[in-house]
């Protein structure tokens, strides 16, 4: 069972950091990418950041400037430094892996973590 724990939302006032973390366990070989997705009520999912194996970056053009993943590949974990936070960046923010299931086995899956809530208001 793979399962992601993300970590580090909260309650933050306009122009505040946050970091978020989320920890890969569980039945994993070769991960080739991690990322944060997030949804505001009433909107689309959309990709905010992702990382992939060779250390190439993408962020949503919302969020350039201000927003850095990051990992530690040791660690299968992923993080999102998250600075001058705004209030339209108030959303669930999914963890997402990935990955190839076995050595052998070349299909890859996604997987996805429950959610963090970021709510950026005064």
């Amino acid at each position: 069972q793979v399962q992601l724990q993300a970590s580090g939302g909260g309650l933050v006032q306009p122009g505040g950091s946050l970091n978020l973390s989320c920890k890969a366990s569980g039945s994993l070989y070769s991960i080739s990418g991690m990322g944060w997705y997030r949804q505001a009520p009433g909107k689309q999912r959309e990709l905010v950041a992702r990382i992939t194996s060779d250390g190439s970056t993408n962020y949503a053009d919302s969020v350039k400037g201000r927003f850095t993943i990051s990992r530690d590949n040791a660690k299968n974990s992923v993080s999102l430094q998250m600075n001058s936070l705004k209030p339209e960046d108030t959303a669930i923010y999914y963890c997402t892996v990935t990955a190839r299931r076995k050595s052998w086995d070349t299909r890859v899956y996604d997987y996805w973590g429950q959610g963090t809530l970021v709510t950026v208001s005064s």
